[in-house]
Parts: structure tokens; C-alpha cells; sequence
């Protein structure tokens, strides 16, 4: 009998694969850029499989880094009482999760960020496009200022979890977090809401989503979520002397 030509069929392999496709692409194109149709045709499979696996893009992006945490759960915390005092709550809830058992994910994540670039294309596009970008939005952030305002605040809770929970410099490895939130929370409030040099700048169009990776910053449901985008075809390098 002919053998069946085709898509794999579910097996104790399909999942894997439809994650080591979505690790290459995401990392290649960036969230926006990827779509559920590309990463199942590079896994042989068919896009209902990975619906079946992982859900939503979402959620499959964030299995591909193993983030241990729905930004999507915990953002409405911080952005409840409006921008102010947003920062005090940012930092406050960066602590839980960080002193709970996802943080010891989230340091084995930053590590590995560090030496695989990799690993730090997904973990760069997962802070912009899943937290910075949501976050912004949920904060009403005026879109021109809003890149340059949370690549400074990643910034500041970026340093926190490497000298508190990677390098465990003392005193700050082990001061209580409510003392954290005190000192913390203002300098993240100011990178919010307060007086930036360089934001009267033309920082929009300047999203890190796009630095790097691929993305393109259309928003987290933007035109290219479901939809594979042919590439752009490249300049010719010679132009024709011009005639005197």
C-alpha cells in the first residue's frame, strides 16, 4: 500500500517541532511579523495542530521562552489607578513575581539572554510586544514618548533583577521589598509621567519592537498576526551615472 503523503499527524513529537518552528520564526520576523500559518507550514503540520498545542499566538510566544506568567493578567493591576502611582505598583508586583517560585524561570530566562542571542531576540520582542507595548497602551502614554518611557523603565526593573536576584549584590539582594518599592518606584514614576529630556524628540517610530529583530510595530493584534508578509524587495546598488 502507497504510503500517506501530507501533514504529520498529532504525535509525541508535533509539539516540539511546532515549538522549535515558532522559536525561529519569532526570533526571525518578531511577533507581529510571525503568524500561526508560517509556523506550523515550517513544523509540517497543519495551523488547527497548533491551536490544539498552544492556544493563541500568545500563548504559544510565550511557551516558546517558558515565561511562567500572562502579562496579560497582571497589567490591569498596575494600570487600575490610572498612570499615577503606577510606578510604586510596577515595581511592587515586579517583586511578587520575582520572589515567587516564576522567578527562579525568570533568572534561569535572564542568564541565558545574556550568552545566546537567541534567547535574547525572544526575550526582547516578548518585553516589548507582551509588557512595554500593553502596558503603555493601558497607561495612556502619549504614543510619541511612549518608546523612549518604557525602554527606560525595562531599564530600571532590568537592573533591579540583576542585582537583586542574579548577582545578589547586598544590600538590595536581601532589603525588604517594600523598601525597594520606596527607593524604586519614584525614578520609575518619573520615567512614566515626568519631565524626559529627549522626549519632545521624534521618538515615534523609533519602537524598539522594531530594533532587531524583524518586528514591526503594528501592535500586539496588528496586520500581521495572521498573515505570512512577503519580503521586501532590496534596493538595486547600482544606479545609472547621470548624463551631463
Amino acid at each position: 500500500m502507497a504510503r500517506r503523503s501530507g501533514r504529520r499527524p498529532g504525535n509525541p513529537g508535533t509539539r516540539e517541532a511546532i515549538l522549535a518552528a515558532a522559536r525561529d520564526i519569532f526570533a526571525e520576523r518578531g511577533f507581529d511579523g510571525a503568524s500561526i500559518r508560517a509556523i506550523a507550514t515550517s513544523a509540517g503540520v497543519d495551523p488547527a495542530l497548533v491551536h490544539h498545542y498552544f492556544g493563541t499566538k500568545e500563548q504559544l510566544f510565550r511557551a516558546t521562552i517558558d515565561i511562567p506568567f500572562n502579562p496579560q493578567e497582571l497589567l490591569p493591576q498596575i494600570a487600575a489607578g490610572g498612570a499615577e502611582g503606577a510606578g510604586e505598583r510596577l515595581i511592587a508586583l515586579f517583586l511578587r513575581v520575582w520572589d515567587s517560585p516564576a522567578g527562579t524561570a525568570g533568572a534561569a530566562l535572564m542568564r541565558s539572554a545574556v550568552n545566546n542571542e537567541w534567547t535574547a531576540r525572544l526575550l526582547r520582542e516578548f518585553v516589548v510586544t507582551q509588557i512595554l507595548r500593553r502596558a503603555a497602551g493601558l497607561l495612556d502614554l502619549d504614543p510619541a514618548q511612549a518608546p523612549l518611557r518604557t525602554s527606560l523603565v525595562a531599564s530600571q526593573m532590568v537592573g533591579v533583577a540583576m542585582v537583586r536576584y542574579i548577582l545578589r549584590l547586598e544590600p538590595l539582594a536581601s532589603a525588604p521589598p517594600e523598601l525597594v518599592v520606596a527607593l524604586v518606584g519614584p525614578t520609575i514614576q518619573r520615567y512614566l509621567t515626568g519631565d524626559i529630556p529627549g522626549t519632545d524628540h521624534a521618538t515615534a517610530g523609533h519602537d524598539p519592537a522594531t530594533a532587531g529583530t524583524g518586528g514591526h510595530g503594528s501592535g500586539p493584534d496588528g496586520p500581521a498576526a495572521g498573515h505570512d508578509r512577503a519580503p521586501a524587495e532590496r534596493p538595486d546598488s547600482t544606479t545609472p551615472p547621470r548624463s551631463s
